[in-house]
């Protein structure tokens, strides 16, 4: 199995920045993929960003250029740099581990866009 501790949430304002963090258990070079999702209210959970064993990053249409998802193996961490935030990019943010042929799921992080 895999636990994973989140943190990194908060309000911002519009055009604001946050970065959000997530420690797995277990060496973040040994999990396959490591992504952030998202769930708005009425909305289905959404891929936000993904990076996977050899370091290829992928992203939402809706954050490029915005969003950069990185490793630090230092600290075992993987982070969600966010910027230029607006109102849309108001969620729970979840941190996903696929490893083993399983997901594993964070606890979610509230990010809340509004002036």
């Amino acid at each position: 199995q895999v636990q994973l501790v989140e943190s990194g949430g908060g309000s911002v304002q519009p055009g604001g920045s946050l970065r959000l963090s997530c420690e797995p258990d277990r060496n973040i070079f040994t999990i396959y993929r490591m992504a952030w999702y998202r769930q708005a209210p009425g909305n289905q959970r959404e891929l936000v960003a993904q990076v996977v064993r050899g370091g290829y990053t992928t992203y939402a249409d809706s954050v490029k250029d915005r969003f950069t998802i990185s490793r630090d193996s230092a600290k075992n961490t993987v982070y969600l740099d966010m910027r230029n935030l607006k109102p849309e990019d108001t969620a729970v943010y979840v941190c996903n581990a696929y490893w083993a042929g399983a997901d594993y799921w964070g606890q979610g992080t509230q990010v809340t866009v509004s002036a």
